[in-house]
């Protein structure tokens, strides 16, 4: 069984953890935290082993009534592979730390795309990655972007994508982000950063990204236009895209309307935290004029790079190959609404 540390246990670090004790090849060795709160206890409570990230501040989990199983060093030391879920920058700035005992270690979209030898996708771009020591899962919003262009590019040729970004104010549990009541360019500048994060799946993609904030938590929105190299017929693009197992069409007859539902929906699928760890495509505004595509797409930011994270490790490790990788993942968390 390969094992696994993972360096931050919050947003996503916690549900990658949830992702690994699910896969039947990988388990994992325990979870690193910079100070005790109630994902601490958490962790306790589910059984993983809680290494202290700060030494300086070790002393303050047993204070709270929490044991550690060591400091994160000797985590990383012991580990196969290491998953970096802490806040932006402070990856790149662990990177030494992983160097240091020879750990291959992957990080999140956060940080900047020289951090890695490779930024992945798993649709996308698998074979990259394999046996690299640093690798970078993009964005939710790169890998919701990826993930569709790569079927497109491989089925029509893409000319040019253009993607307007609708993006929340914060995670619902960020309060220092908000509540806003505004609407935000973010950033008010073009192309946004998705754009370029994107070149780094797809080197010579042309593709232009725009970006707005608002008072929202739930999730992301995508409004897409797609130029193809050649002519389609919206029936025939539903089709490609109902066959990925990433991609969840959501069908008309379930009268989900936005993110809300949506949401709602994922609740009562019995989704862990209500996670919807696939792009979730709106399958009435799939459209087609000529060789644009048009499509509606709402991305759940705390969510879908989990399977992302979970593949980067088979390929880090030489586990698996892309097929047999993404279809274990896919199978051992019920991906496919």
């Amino acid at each position: 069984m390969l094992q696994v540390a993972i360096n931050g246990y919050g947003t996503i670090g916690k549900r990658v953890a949830d992702a690994v004790r699910e896969q039947p090849d990988m388990e994992v060795l325990g979870v690193a935290k910079t100070r005790p709160n109630f994902e601490a206890e958490t962790a306790i409570q589910k059984g993983y082993p809680l290494y202290a990230a700060i030494e300086e501040r070790a002393d303050q989990f047993a204070e709270a009534g929490l044991e550690i199983a060591g400091q994160v060093e000797e985590l990383v030391d012991e580990a196969d592979v290491v998953v970096d879920a802490t806040p932006s920058g402070i990856g790149a700035q662990n990177k030494e730390l992983y160097e240091e005992y020879d750990t291959p270690a992957l990080y999140q979209g956060g940080e900047d795309a020289d951090v890695a030898d490779v930024s992945f996708n798993a649709r996308s771009n698998f074979s990259e990655a394999v046996d690299a020591d640093h690798v970078r899962v993009v964005s939710c919003n790169t890998t919701g972007l990826s993930r569709v262009v790569a079927p497109l590019r491989e089925a029509y040729g893409v000319e040019k994508v253009r993607a307007t970004l609708v993006r929340r104010g914060g995670d619902p549990g960020q309060t220092s982000r908000g509540p806003i009541n505004d609407i935000l360019p973010n950033p008010v500048t073009v192309p946004s950063h998705h754009g370029p994060d994107v070149n780094t799946i797809f080197p010579d993609l042309d593709i232009d990204t725009l970006g707005m904030k608002v008072p929202a938590t739930l999730m992301h929105m995508h409004s897409l236009n797609v130029t193809l190299e050649e002519d389609v017929d919206d029936t025939e693009v539903r089709e490609l895209l109902a066959d990925e197992s990433r991609l969840f069409l959501i069908p008309e007859a379930l009268a989900i309307d936005g993110s809300g539902k949506l949401k709602e929906y994922a609740l009562d699928a019995g989704r862990p935290r209500g996670d919807l760890w696939e792009n979730c495509i709106w399958e009435e505004s799939i459209s087609t004029v000529g060789r644009d595509l048009y499509l509606f797409q709402g991305i759940h930011q705390e969510s879908d790079v989990v399977p992302e994270n979970v593949d980067a490790i088979r390929a880090v490790t030489g586990l698996a190959d892309a097929e047999e990788s993404t279809t274990t993942t896919d199978d051992a968390l019920g991906i496919g609404l």
